[in-house]
């Protein structure tokens, strides 16, 4: 419809407008008006992207924090962290391998037997596998004993040796013994084998046996257990010798597991790997410094363009950069200056860089030549200081440290003071609260709700008097970083969880604003173009009046 230069239409449901005859384009004031108002919505849009870009780049250190819990968890001991090396001059006869703690220097050993298992084959034997081997009209029994516990097995009047075999391996109280076959050539016969090593386990067929061909009496030694016998160091003396039951042995040398091969003698080398440990010290840093850069990333700011990274001013930031960098720097927990060789990371090689405007600024760096000379001349007092996992000792001959209770005591160093009457404690202190103790016991005990809760010492010296002494409960840098990083990541307490779930929350509240904006905006829309619908219906008839009107003038003026 023609209206002046007004042109009106429907689409959809709705009326758009392209012009009035005042030279108004209704149709654009409309959109406009809702560009307007949508500008609040993009406001909220950005707003809900920059919480979400922090949650985003919280998750993103909440996964470095956790890859580098899980690497310092491989080297939170000093058997893990402080490789050592072990060589055997005679492989052939013992192989040996070193722990952290094992003593660098050499031993000697001499090996007199391998530890064996016991091995059974009958006497007699069957053409083929499938043969009946009971001749008895009736079930049978086939019961043999294995290191004191006897095993019974029913055998149908039927049954072949196949079947035999699969009866015993298939016994749910079997409780180490194979059963198998071997062909000579000619015939089969049934092998037993008991699974393990040792003098202590013995394997007989028992008397109880009904199974024709199967009993005691059938079947023959070819292999009796015993267990391995070697010398160390020369030691014991005369005839007699260590007596294992595995060719396994890791409970003579400390920190050094041997496997037995064949009898003979040879040399055992225990050294340090220092290849291997500073491969671990550089592994150590270099994740320390992924975390570190992480935080440097998105809280940097430039002073010369003023831009600010994305949580610069965070003060969950703020708070782990500054327990990443006090853990590293601080001497360790526990360790003492005048009984420990180094007491920090500094002496053994790692600094920070503290350069202003250094590429590596507040990153860990290396003296790997520091490094190797401490480890070349006191490798054990390095791989304290990096991995002592609750290491404890006294400062007097009058106590010792006994032991603690994971997750209840924590590492430091302690006060221990105690006296005796008539032989008796009488009194005890641990870290200058009173402790548990018992008048017929010769340990004290670290009492609840103090940090040497469940921490025991044991008392020496029973004579009459008072005793005061220091006990130290080390806690090396990994196993520090590992606790710090164990509850900094929590999934429910720590920090780094409960700002991203603040900010999933804060995200969620701005949607809904986002959600109530769109629909608000949205109905005013829809308000606008029926109220102009309205008044372009008016216009339309003022319109009609007027071109009536001229029409009617037109008239009078011609017929005048």
């Amino acid at each position: 419809m023609a209206i002046g230069d007004v042109t009106a239409g429907s689409i959809a449901g709705q009326v758009h407008f392209s012009g009035l005859g005042s030279g108004t384009d209704f149709d654009t004031l409309i959109t406009k008006l809702v560009q307007v108002e949508q500008s609040r919505v993009t406001t909220y849009q950005k707003w809900k992207q920059s919480w979400l870009d922090k949650n985003t780049a919280f998750k993103d250190l909440n996964s470095k924090m956790l890859s580098l819990r899980t690497t310092l968890q491989g080297m939170d001991t000093i058997g893990e962290f402080l490789k050592k090396t072990a060589a055997s001059n005679n492989t052939s006869t013992l192989t040996a391998t070193a722990g952290g703690d094992a003593e660098v220097g050499t031993h000697t050993f001499s090996v007199l037997q391998l530890a064996k298992n016991k091995m059974m084959v009958t006497s007699s034997g069957y053409a083929t596998l499938t043969q009946d081997i009971n001749s008895l009209a009736t079930d049978a029994k086939f019961t043999y004993t294995y290191k004191g516990v006897t095993v019974s097995n029913a055998i149908p009047a039927t049954a072949n040796l196949n079947d035999l075999v699969n009866i015993i391996n298939t016994n749910g109280t079997n409780n180490g013994v194979r059963a198998s076959t071997i062909f000579d050539g000619s015939n089969y016969y049934l092998q037993l084998r008991g699974l393990d090593t040792g003098s202590n386990a013995s394997l007989v067929v028992s008397p109880t046996t009904t199974l024709p061909g199967f009993l005691n009496g059938n079947f023959r030694t070819t292999q009796a257990n015993q267990d391995a016998k070697l010398k160390i160091d020369g030691w014991p003396l005369s005839n007699a010798y260590i007596s294992r039951a595995t060719n396994t042995v890791s409970d003579v040398i400390p920190g050094l597991t041997m496997t037995i091969k064949s009898s003979g003698a040879g040399t055992i080398s225990i050294a340090t790997d220092a290849d291997a440990v500073v491969a671990n010290v550089k592994t150590f840093i270099s994740q320390v410094n992924e975390v570190r850069q992480k935080i440097r990333d998105l809280t940097k700011y430039d002073s010369t363009t003023k831009e600010a990274s994305i949580l610069t001013g965070n003060y969950g930031l703020q708070m782990l950069d500054s327990i990443m960098k006090n853990i590293t720097a601080a001497p360790g927990i526990g360790f003492d200056r005048d009984r420990d060789t180094y007491v920090s990371l500094s002496p053994v090689g790692l600094s920070t860089d503290a350069m202003e405007g250094s590429p590596t600024q507040g990153l860990i760096l290396l003296d790997e030549t520091t490094l190797r000379n401490v480890l070349a001349s006191n490798a054990y007092a390095v791989g304290k200081i990096f991995a002592a996992n609750y290491m404890g000792d006294t400062t007097s001959a009058n106590t010792s440290f006994t032991s603690y209770i994971s997750g209840i005591t924590k590492p430091g160093t302690y006060s221990v003071s105690y006296t005796v009457a008539g032989g008796k404690i009488t009194g005890a202190t641990i870290g200058g609260h009173p402790a548990i103790f018992y008048s017929n016991s010769s340990t004290i005990t670290g009492a609840a709700g103090y940090d040497e809760a469940g921490m025991v010492i044991r008392v020496n010296n029973l004579t009459n008097g008072t005793y005061t002494s220091a006990v130290n409960l080390r806690l090396g840098k990994s196993p520090e970083l590992v606790s710090e990083l164990t509850d900094l990541t929590n999934a429910d307490s720590g920090p780094l969880n409960i700002l991203q779930k603040n900010y999933v929350t804060i995200s969620d509240n701005i949607q809904k604003k986002i959600d109530y904006e769109t629909k608000r905006i949205s109905t005013m829309e829809t308000h606008l173009r029926a109220r102009f619908s309205k008044l372009d219906t008016v216009l339309g008839k003022y319109s009609q009046i007027q071109s009536q009107l001229g029409s009617q003038i037109a008239q009078l003026t011609s017929s005048s």
